[in-house]
């Protein structure tokens, strides 16, 4: 009896163990997603709904090609120093940089043609310098600003004996330090 009772026992306890057959449950459908619209957003009068504009590079009147400070020459009738009224302008608009640059400084290069001796186109490129420090210095420029030069006849523009390369050299070049 002890045994059929123990076998009852074990019996009952793998009864129990086992486990019935579940039966799967059918799976859920998902529903289809739905679109819900939202109004737009109220608009805030502190917001601008302009475009972003892209800053602009403001690029150096020194190397703009379209700046007049491009323009760095200016040029004299045979055996002058004076300076023509059409570059009067061009005078003025390097004065007026560097009279708001006072850190930059420029050298004024004094040009001459080939004709007269060596000491009289070095007297007169010094003059042609001169005139156009001067003219700065009226607009306002530091003198410790401009510094001037005479190369005579030594740095021609244009090569040749005639009237059109003597009209290219008789000139005063404005020249900006490298450093600024």
């Amino acid at each position: 009896m002890q045994k059929t009772a123990v076998v009852l026992a074990i019996i009952g306890l793998i009864a129990g163990c086992s486990s019935a057959p579940v039966k799967e449950q059918p799976k859920a459908v998902a529903e289809p997603a739905r679109t819900v619209q939202t109004p737009p957003p109220k608009a805030n009068p502190n917001v601008s709904t302009q475009p972003i504009e892209k800053p602009r590079i403001v690029a150096d009147p020194l190397n703009d090609p379209n700046s007049p400070l491009a323009k760095r020459s200016i040029y004299y009738e045979f055996d002058k120093s004076d300076i023509k009224d059409e570059y009067k302008s061009l005078i003025r608009a390097h004065a007026g940089y560097l009279s708001t640059h006072r850190d930059t400084k420029v050298r004024v290069e004094g040009n001459c043609d080939e004709r007269g001796s060596r000491e009289y186109n070095l007297a007169l490129g010094q003059r042609r310098a001169d005139s156009v420090k001067s003219a700065m210095k009226l607009l306002g420029v530091a003198d410790n600003q401009v510094e001037t030069v005479s190369w005579g006849e030594e740095k021609p523009k244009a090569q040749g004996h005639d009237e059109s390369a003597w009209a290219q050299n008789r000139r005063s070049d404005i020249v900006y330090d490298k450093a600024h």
